[in-house]
């Protein structure tokens, strides 16, 4: 038979905290907030009680609590998507140029969304051109711009999907978020196997169809070596280190995925945004020299 009287029975439970423990917790309340729990996590680290990657993590957990999809999700204008009706050879090439893992797939209306595909699931079909595509799709989910992201985090790890497409109050595609977007919230930024280990260098890689997948923080002076340009910025008064900062400045404003720019006669393609700034650019010879090509 269950106790009436919960509350007394907890009362009654024998206090284990040490005298000591008791005057210190007196002296030294606990936190009563999330900006004071924060304070007290840096306080842990500065005394050495937690190392700097645990208080950010910990940082991250806490604020994360208080984001959404929306907060986090990227935008539908920037979506890369692919066309049920697309021939094999465009799909294709949507996968290796934007190098993701999973793409929404619509038909007709890019509102109209049927399913997600695996890039993986392409090679069935190089395999067996007779498979229709429609049959390697999987379950599109659906979450609302106000999906909280712990939630959201759950929901992909019971339901083992690693996308989810963002709809508005009105039932409209508002975006996309992936289960890295929402990691990436407590562990900082998730590199990839395209992200180069030293943030430092750079580098420049060749692609199938003979164009050059460009790191954004590869120094000007590599990219004219590489490319056989000489990339001079137009404001004599600015200095630029790398393409990346270079390039920004000439459009002025931070560049988006799949915005173009010509430069000392190459073609940018912004392939990749992380964090306020290009990670990847897609980079080809152009038609005509850019206005800063000498």
């Amino acid at each position: 038979m269950s106790d009436p009287h919960p509350a007394r029975a907890s009362a009654e439970r024998p206090d284990k905290r040490t005298f000591l423990q008791k005057v210190a917790e007196f002296i030294h309340p606990g936190p009563d907030s999330k900006a004071e729990l924060i304070e007290t996590l840096a306080d842990a680290e500065d005394n050495e009680v937690i190392a700097p990657e645990s208080r950010v993590m910990l940082e991250g957990v806490i604020r994360m609590a208080e984001l959404t999809a929306g907060d986090v999700m990227v935008a539908a204008p920037r979506m890369d998507l692919i066309d049920i009706d697309a021939p094999y050879d465009e799909i294709l090439r949507v996968v290796i140029d934007t190098a993701h893992s999973r793409f929404p797939v619509h038909e007709g209306d890019r509102e109209n969304i049927i399913g997600i595909l695996l890039a993986k699931d392409l090679l069935k079909l190089q395999r067996a051109p007779e498979l229709n595509l429609r049959a390697l799709l999987r379950p599109v989910t659906f979450v609302p711009e106000s999906k909280e992201l712990n939630d959201l985090l759950r929901e992909f790890r019971g339901n083992r999907n690693h996308l989810a497409v963002v709809i508005d109050e009105f039932g409209r595609v508002a975006g996309l978020i992936t289960i890295e977007d929402v990691l990436e919230q407590i562990v900082g930024e998730i590199e990839d196997e395209f992200d180069i280990e030293d943030e430092n260098e750079g580098d420049i890689f060749g692609l199938a169809d003979r164009t050059y997948r460009v790191a954004g923080d590869t120094s000007i002076e590599r990219v004219n070596e590489a490319f056989g340009v000489q990339i001079v910025p137009t404001d004599d008064e600015q200095e630029f280190d790398t393409i990346g900062g270079l390039i920004a400045h000439e459009m002025g404003h931070v560049p988006k995925r799949g915005e173009r720019h010509a430069l000392g006669g190459l073609d940018f393609v912004v392939l990749h945004t992380k964090g306020g700034a290009v990670r990847w650019f897609k980079v080809s010879p152009g038609e005509a020299p850019g206005d800063t090509a000498s």
